[in-house]
């Protein structure tokens, strides 16, 4: 009795208040909110991302300036502007931002060109959504010093770059070797296959054995997706 009694009482206030609506079978309909804007989250206060810019990156940033401005600003609807006293690209959120998750993509987008990713392959971090960046250090697979180090580099890129170009086309990836560090941006399943045939390189093995390891593993995955 008391449970239909409460029952009955939850049914009179939804239809007194009107906050549920009823159809004629009698189920209720569930109620549809609209997602928030990025301006009606955190008590309408603009959020903010700041990308700290080391002192060798700066000559390439100001070249690429306009490259970098624009689909941050104009298409990712996002405020970006350079603070040269504390050495950092700073973005905001905007009133008119459709999604607060560009935000985050755009900071992305700034801190893989700082890390030395062509503008081309990192704008690809606005457009599509499982797309990351790796970093790892050559001492953190092996420790390395001396001339064996400069040949574990000279291993990685190869002749040319041959080596580089060869794991980044298998695997989908693009690589940066900046000295001792190695950053790598691509999908999740990808970067690892990337940074095994790098790690395999970094211990030693000859690239040809690391080539025919990329065909099968290329092969497999071309097949699983």
């Amino acid at each position: 009795m008391e449970v239909d009694r409460a029952a009955s009482a939850a049914a009179a206030g939804g239809s007194s208040s009107g906050a549920m609506a009823v159809d004629a079978a009698g189920s209720v309909e569930k109620p549809q909110f609209e997602a928030l804007k990025p301006s009606e989250m955190s008590s309408g206060r603009p959020q903010f991302r700041k990308v700290p810019v080391p002192q060798h990156r700066f000559a390439p940033l100001k070249k690429a300036w306009m490259d970098i401005y624009t689909p941050v600003y104009e298409h990712m609807k996002i405020d970006i502007r350079m603070n040269l006293k504390a050495r950092r690209v700073e973005l905001k959120t905007r009133q008119d931002t459709p999604d607060v998750s560009n935000l985050q993509k755009c900071a992305d987008f700034v801190h893989a060109f700082v890390l030395g990713f062509d503008i081309a392959d990192a704008v690809a971090l606005l457009r599509l959504d499982d797309l990351y960046v790796d970093s790892f250090e050559i001492k953190d697979v092996k420790t390395l010093r001396g001339e064996h180090l400069s040949r574990a580099i000279g291993r990685l890129s190869g002749k040319g770059g041959k080596t580089k170009y060869a794991i980044e086309n298998s695997t989908r990836t693009r690589i940066v070797i900046a000295d001792t560090k190695i950053h790598i941006l691509g999908s999740f399943v990808n970067i690892k296959v990337a940074r095994d045939s790098l790690c395999s390189l970094i211990l030693g093995s000859p690239a040809g054995k690391v080539y025919s390891k990329l065909r099968a593993v290329s092969a497999r995955l071309a097949e699983r997706y």
